[in-house]
């Protein structure tokens, strides 16, 4: 978790406090998480807790190629899942994206590779999974994969995984 206090950045304590009742509610709201799977929301888990996100899906390669550029801001318990047809090597820039992004990697077991933390609007220096074996990538807001403790080993819940071996099953 960021650092809270009279100096907390920007907002202050007000926009600290307001960061923590965001993050409880992700927390709590992947804690019922246990239902069944859907295709508009991912549910991540490990040692930090569960979190879950209603997400937009692209794994269609207009909508990949598209993203969540031009978006001027991102819901703090959504994001967007880009799903391969098989795994890859995959890299991905914030050409047109307005808003910081954090970049989770996710193989086909849906156990997270990698974490991009706070990637800048409108780097066009690509972003590398850092592994050949690239299923999935989840898009959320920057700062939040920090905040919530999510990093490799994580296990993402999502029907995109049940095709193979899943390391968290529907």
């Amino acid at each position: 978790m960021g650092k809270c206090g009279w100096n907390g950045g920007a907002g202050g304590l007000r926009g600290c406090v307001r960061g923590l009742i965001a993050t409880a509610f992700i927390l709590s709201a992947g804690a019922a998480a246990a239902g069944p799977c859907a295709d508009d929301q991912v549910t991540l888990r490990g040692d930090w807790g569960q979190a879950r996100f209603t997400i937009e899906l692209a794994d269609e390669p207009d909508e990949r190629a598209q993203g969540l550029m031009n978006r001027e801001s991102l819901a703090q318990s959504a994001g967007m899942l880009f799903v391969y047809p098989e795994p890859k090597q995959v890299g991905f820039w914030m050409k047109n994206t307005l808003i910081p992004l954090d970049m989770i990697f996710i193989d086909a077991s849906g156990t997270v590779v990698k974490v991009h933390a706070n990637a800048i609007p409108h780097d066009e220096t690509p972003i590398f999974g850092g592994s050949p074996d690239i299923k999935a990538v989840l898009e959320i807001n920057g700062g939040l994969s920090e905040r919530l403790g999510i990093m490799p080993g994580s296990e993402l819940r999502h029907p995109a995984f049940e095709n193979g071996t899943p390391a968290w099953p529907c």
